[in-house]
């Protein structure tokens, strides 16, 4: 390949070739200078990265020099960075036990291990089983990912998923808690995510097509080839994706489908295969929803109506279309249901106002409500899930711009909660050393967005303190949905090096009617 290439300083950047390809879409001609870049067998690349155009991987590697070239002088500050990072974290990590019959799930790391471990101790304490480890089976590939992890129902046999080739396939197997053993089923192709029937014969998986797309769900029964698996639901509409997960009662697999701005889920009966999927309700465009199960009745979190910043629903199970939805928890401007969990006795909701979360606990018996509380100014929140439906017990995860990550246990009956784990950070970490404030800053149309600002305790507030401050703009909302004021690792690192952090106005922070309401103006 012949490549131009541009001076800088003493650097030369490599400028990637024109090639005019011309085609026409929607009755407009295009001609893109740059579509050479993409192979033709894109599709077989991906799930071999061997077969990638000689001219494409030469000119990849080329820019790849260049950065390397740039950065090259910073090479001693990476390893800086990289050594108080790693000092942050305790790499034998291992995540709280969670209970499920009579056994307790975990994941766990080891000193210098690079996977992760999946294993289980008795419910109530003792030695930890390791039926996976992530760093024993990635030893023989250059590169390997997990899936995901399953244990069956009855408790005797583990559905995994890897990808060893980067290609984002991932392939299912099934092992044996007992031997420690693959058996002999093997389903490729899948975006890894297994749902396990009732009486431990068969799951269901979602397969990609060759345009890596996740457009199938299909049921495999263990001990058959997978060539005579069934397929079980096919999406038709090409700009959705499809997703499974098991409901809140376990009762049912969930078929989640959709885009960016409609949904639309299944039900499929996890004791009786015969039973074809179930719709909840048909898709509209421009209605969300997703669904949770409890006995006959469904709870549906969605934003129908013109709810933008979600509401809840119920619906019987048996009738659940949209002209059966009755407001439970109705639709307040301003405040933003971002997830439900659901409970046999109680309904769980995250929702966000102002920039700050709250957990709201809902009695189904008696219908009170109770938020859990807290003392911070600012602080991120997230409910954690688990295996069983009837029970009291709600884990959750706290943390703040200056608390490193809490896990705790509530009582949603009595209302107590015990820690059972707080995040170690080996190199040590003094919550004193710094300080977080929160303050509300007018926007240019008038708008008050909420500000929290992390820095060293012995920070010199002047104009000739070092201070970065990061801006996230509307554009990257999901990522400011995922971004609230917690203590990273890395930006505690940054922060003693007198680094800022601005939360910006966006979706999931303030609320969704607030971002829309900006974004008119814009």
């Amino acid at each position: 390949m012949t490549q131009a290439v541009r001076k800088t300083g003493s650097q030369a950047a490599p400028i990637a070739p024109r090639r005019p390809h011309s085609f026409t879409t929607h009755g407009i001609a295009i001609t893109d200078d740059y579509a050479w870049l993409k192979d033709a067998n894109w599709q077989e690349v991906l799930r071999d990265p061997a077969v990638l155009s000689a001219d494409i991987r030469q000119y990849l590697e080329a820019e790849n020099d260049y950065i390397e070239s740039l950065l090259g002088h910073t090479a001693d500050l990476q390893k800086t960075l990289v050594a108080e990072m790693r000092g942050r974290i305790k790499e034998d990590d291992s995540s709280v036990p969670a209970p499920d019959g009579p056994f307790a799930y975990l994941r766990k790391f080891r000193d210098g291990g690079q996977h992760e471990m999946f294993g289980r101790t008795l419910r109530d304490g003792g030695e930890i089983e390791i039926v996976l480890d992530g760093d024993k089976l990635a030893a023989d590939h250059k590169y390997f990912k997990f899936g995901g992890s399953r244990h069956s129902p009855d408790h005797r046999l583990e559905a995994w998923s890897a990808d060893i080739k980067g290609s984002e396939y991932f392939t299912i197997r099934v092992r044996d808690w007992n031997t420690r053993e693959d058996g002999i089923d093997l389903v490729e192709e899948t975006d890894g995510a297994v749902v396990w029937n009732a009486n431990s014969t068969a799951f269901y998986y979602v397969k990609l097509d060759d345009n890596h797309r996740p457009m199938q769900v299909w049921r495999h029964r263990l001990g058959t080839p997978q060539a005579d698996d069934i397929l079980v639901y096919e999406e038709k509409d090409t700009g959705w994706f499809t997703h499974i997960h098991e409901s809140a009662s376990g009762r049912f697999c969930v078929i989640a489908g959709g885009d960016h701005e409609t949904s639309e889920q299944w039900l499929i009966d996890l004791i009786n295969e015969e039973a074809k999927p179930r719709l909840v309700a048909a898709r509209e465009s421009g209605v969300q929803y997703s669904v949770a199960d409890r006995g006959d009745e469904l709870f549906i979190l969605t934003d129908a109506d013109g709810a933008i910043d979600f509401k809840i629903v119920t619906a019987p199970l048996a009738s659940s279309e949209r002209a059966n939805w009755r407001d439970l928890v109705p639709h307040r401007l301003g405040v933003y249901v971002i997830d439900i969990e659901l409970y046999a006795g109680h309904l769980v909701r995250l929702e966000r106002a102002n920039a700050l979360p709250s957990i709201v606990i809902r009695d189904l018996g008696s219908r009170d409500e109770h938020a859990i509380a807290f003392d911070e100014a600012a602080y991120s929140l997230d409910t954690m899930g688990g295996y069983e439906f009837d029970t009291t017990n709600l884990r959750f995860s706290y943390s703040s711009m200056t608390t490193p990550s809490e896990v705790y246990d509530y009582d949603m009956a009595t209302r107590t909660r015990t820690l059972r784990k707080r995040q170690e950070i080996p190199s040590g970490h003094n919550p004193a050393d710094y300080i977080t404030t929160r303050i509300m800053a007018t926007s240019h149309d008038g708008a008050q967005v909420p500000v929290s600002i992390l820095h060293a305790r012995d920070l010199a507030r002047d104009a000739a303190a070092a201070v970065r401050l990061r801006f996230l703009r509307h554009g990257d909302a999901g990522v400011i949905l995922r971004q609230p004021a917690v203590a990273g690792r890395p930006r505690l690192c940054l922060c003693d090096r007198a680094y800022q952090r601005r939360r910006r106005q966006g979706l999931g922070l303030v609320s969704r009617w607030q971002a829309r309401e900006e974004d008119q103006q814009l």
